[in-house]
């Protein structure tokens, strides 16, 4: 039976960018029998839509392995990998610098000691 097909699954570009950067399973136990993509898919959808654990849909791998993952990949850092990596793809494709050189932020968005209304603006002039 083949899955649905949701919003929140990913491209097959993004899953080529994504893949190497998932961890490898542990030496000398059993071989992975679940698909990582389809880890990625149900993990995505529920950040993107907020639902519980246990509403996922039953077309995607069991909750218990996608909320383990999730679990253990966030305590690795990979969520942090996977978005510095496709932000950075995404820059590029705006044919911007794939890291940000410059942060503006007014008063009421940042706690400074300096009056309501002015504005900082911090540049990193790396290029």
């Amino acid at each position: 039976m083949e899955r649905k097909s949701y919003p929140t699954d990913l491209t097959d570009m993004e899953w080529e960018i994504l893949a190497p950067l998932i961890p490898p399973a542990k030496e000398g136990g059993h071989p992975p029998t679940t698909d990582m993509g389809e880890i990625c898919n149900a993990i995505y959808f529920h950040l993107k839509t907020g639902c519980q654990w246990n509403m996922l849909p039953g077309d995607f791998p069991p909750r218990s392995t996608v909320y383990s993952y999730y679990r253990k990949w966030q305590g690795q850092g990979v969520w942090e990998k996977f978005n510095h990596t496709l932000g950075g793809q995404v820059r590029s494709k705006l044919g911007k610098s794939t890291q940000p050189i410059a942060l503006a932020a007014d008063s009421q968005s940042v706690n400074t000691d300096q009056k309501k209304g002015m504005c900082m603006v911090l540049t990193d002039v790396k290029r």
